[in-house]
């Protein structure tokens, strides 16, 4: 029974790194990259300082207020995937359309006399 035991447990753990990667299945695009750049630019990182003593800091920092803003996006239901949530309208639906045709032949004839 502890034979049982460590092997699950041992399994768990190498199969936790894998489960951790399985997210990441594409590289990054250049519009994402920039998205990410002008978040982190509104959360009061700035990449032109140059030669900034508090270079990491600063970065982690920024990095800090963009997940804290994202978590607390996801707390109130919003998506900020781009990929967009169902959509939550309403059917509505009507009178089927009135079908208007000649009451007798004789306002048809009127409207084609003379070709």
């Amino acid at each position: 029974m502890k034979n049982l035991i460590q092997a699950v447990v041992v399994a768990a753990a190498l199969a936790a790194p894998v489960a951790v990667f399985a997210q990441s299945s594409a590289p990054l695009t250049r519009a994402q990259v920039r998205a990410e750049l002008i978040e982190l630019e509104k959360a009061g990182y700035n990449p032109a300082v140059g030669e900034d003593p508090h270079y990491p800091e600063d970065l982690q920092a920024a990095e800090a207020r963009v997940e804290q803003q994202h978590a607390l996006a996801r707390a109130q239901g919003v998506d900020n995937s781009g990929i967009g949530k169902d959509a939550q309208g309403a059917v509505a639906s009507g009178k089927p359309a009135k079908v208007v045709a000649p009451r007798a032949n004789d306002e048809m004839k009127s409207l084609y006399r003379g070709h």
